[in-house]
């Protein structure tokens, strides 16, 4: 973008403007106003807006609102912009007005201007449209931000998140087929336990992941009622009648995904409570994932001084010192984006509970936090399945030498002969550095025959 300049005009006074920008005056404003930081709004978001712009037209010109060819204009700029080929027309800080105003006006204005610069008529001009006059038509930010936020959270959800939880979940399944025969020593309080099977251990990530992903799914209907049609506190003024229904049937048409009007508007333009639910669902996947990963890197680590029951995939050195180390980066990559999707939970929740009467003014740090938590989740469990779990080996000589060492395995006598005998000879094993055989011989609490067959770590295993 070249260093000249137009100028342009707006309630306030006159701005200079980048000569080539398709923004206009009040986003220059904001720029100016608000360099704060390097977050910038979300894409997605901007492509929500535009697809609220591009419905909001087609209903207008239905009901009478803006003309056909005025309609046809703003649904063909929102396409564009849908498109990703004005992504750099964008440049908006987070940190800007709690209702977004300034991101809807640059999205207003970008429109106008793509409109202008097709009919060969000055970018500022407002020719053919006006930013607020017809792109804004029947429109507040006040409703159409949240719905932004709403609709770029159920689409990013459906077209990223939930096909990657997919894969990672099938993997997860394949990996506990695979194992299901490895018979391991159990872990609790991070002492020896009673055995399970590999596949089993595997068996409960998979089953966290599908539960978490379940509340995903079941607590995003909750973000299918739109606000659209409330205007600047929920009665829907400058709205003609219907509008609400007809646009939230357009989104609906143009996503493939189930918007509806919401039945009180207030509720959702004063809070965001769905938005707010929906990121707790993100923080308690991340809260499973986090649980995983540190499994994975407690039952790898060694692979001479730790568990090692586990071999994870060699993909890059480890220490700048320490020659041939190896450490567990998916896992510790995962264990970063996790805590920090802990904490932009509290963040959300903090600004879902600063809503004052009919306005809540954090939207663009909600929608930034989810979205970006979402995009996270996404990245890092491709990253964690591409480049580890599906290259995960069990040390099956590991494995056995602890199960077959294990103390635990006593349990199985405590039926037969009482807790307080078990336990005597699990004693003696460990005091006398003996197997639990040879201290069972010694006390003879117990037949040896019947002994072998209840220390039989097969007969361990079966799910009740």
């Amino acid at each position: 973008m070249s260093n000249m300049k137009r100028l342009e005009k707006d309630s306030l006074g006159s701005i200079d403007v980048p000569k080539d920008a398709l923004w206009g005056a009040q986003t220059q404003r904001s720029i100016l106003n608000f360099t704060i930081g390097d977050e910038v709004i979300p894409l997605e978001i901007i492509y929500a807006i535009s697809q609220i712009k591009a419905s909001a037209a087609r209903v207008n010109n239905q009901l009478g609102l803006i003309n056909t060819e005025v309609a046809q204009f703003i649904t063909e700029a929102s396409l564009e912009i849908l498109e990703g080929k004005h992504n750099d027309q964008f440049p908006l800080k987070i940190w800007q007005t709690g209702s977004g105003t300034q991101t809807n006006m640059n999205v207003n204005e970008v429109i106008s201007n793509i409109a202008a610069k097709r009919l060969n008529k000055p970018l500022g001009s407002h020719e053919p449209l006006h930013p607020n006059d017809h792109v804004n038509c029947s429109q507040s930010t006040n409703d159409v931000f949240p719905a932004a936020i709403q609709i770029a959270t159920i689409v990013t959800l459906r077209d990223k998140l939930i096909p990657e939880l997919n894969n990672l979940i099938n993997l997860l399944h394949q990996k506990s087929e695979e194992w299901k025969d490895i018979i391991k020593i159990g872990r609790t309080h991070l002492q020896d336990a009673v055995p399970l099977t590999l596949g089993q251990e595997v068996s409960a990530w998979e089953a966290q992941l599908k539960t978490a992903l379940g509340r995903i799914e079941l607590n995003l209907k909750e973000l299918y009622p739109l606000p659209l049609g409330g205007t600047a506190i929920g009665t829907g003024i400058n709205t003609p009648k219907n509008f609400d229904n007809l646009i939230a049937l357009d989104i609906a048409k143009e996503t493939s995904l189930p918007f509806e009007t919401a039945a009180n508007k207030f509720a959702i333009m004063a809070s965001h409570d769905g938005l707010v639910n929906i990121m707790s669902q993100l923080k308690l996947l991340a809260v499973t994932l986090l649980k995983i990963v540190n499994d994975l890197r407690l039952l790898s680590c060694g692979p001479r001084a730790g568990l090692a029951e586990l071999k994870l995939p060699a993909n890059e050195p480890g220490s700048s010192i320490m020659p041939g180390k190896i450490n567990p980066t998916q896992c510790e990559a995962m264990a970063m984006v996790c805590t920090q999707i802990i904490g932009m939970d509290t963040s959300v929740s903090i600004a879902g509970s600063g809503g004052h009467l009919q306005m809540n003014v954090y939207k663009p740090l909600i929608g930034y936090n989810i979205l970006k938590s979402i995009n996270l989740i996404q990245n890092t469990c491709k990253s964690c399945r591409k480049n580890m779990i599906e290259g995960i080996q069990p040390n099956e000589q590991k494995i056995k030498e602890y199960l077959e060492n294990s103390l635990m395995l006593v349990t199985a006598l405590a039926p037969s002969i009482g807790y307080e005998k078990a336990s005597k000879i699990a004693q003696l094993a460990h005091d006398k550095n003996l197997s639990l055989r040879q201290a069972s011989k010694q006390l003879n609490y117990i037949d040896q025959d019947e002994f072998d067959n209840l220390i039989d770590p097969k007969s361990m295993i079966e799910v009740n």
